[in-house]
């Protein structure tokens, strides 16, 4: 299964982190030790349901939890039968150079 998670928490940081909450979100995704790709405008995670569902509840509240006043969340996931495709090498590994 694959997951998207672009974060906007309220305000996305501090005076002196612009990101100090977008980047406490990414963290929780790090700690996960699950295969993630961080984007300009969201972040990809690759697992499996039961590894993720809680994982994207877990990032969207890590944002809360750091210090922001409120968060939006907006979430993709896209899952193949039995769990089995796509990865994010499939589906972008063609245009890395």
């Amino acid at each position: 299964m694959l997951a998207q998670i672009q974060v906007s928490p309220r305000p996305s940081g501090t005076d002196d982190d612009r990101y100090a909450y977008v980047d406490a979100a990414i963290a929780v995704i790090q700690q996960s030790g699950l295969v993630y790709e961080v984007g300009a405008m969201g972040t990809t995670i690759q697992g499996t349901p039961d590894q993720l569902w809680p994982l994207l509840r877990a990032v969207h509240e890590a944002t809360v939890l750091a210090g922001a006043a409120g968060v939006s969340s907006v979430i993709k996931v896209g899952q193949g039968k039995d769990d089995d495709g796509p990865t994010i090498q499939d589906l972008v590994g063609k245009f890395r150079a």
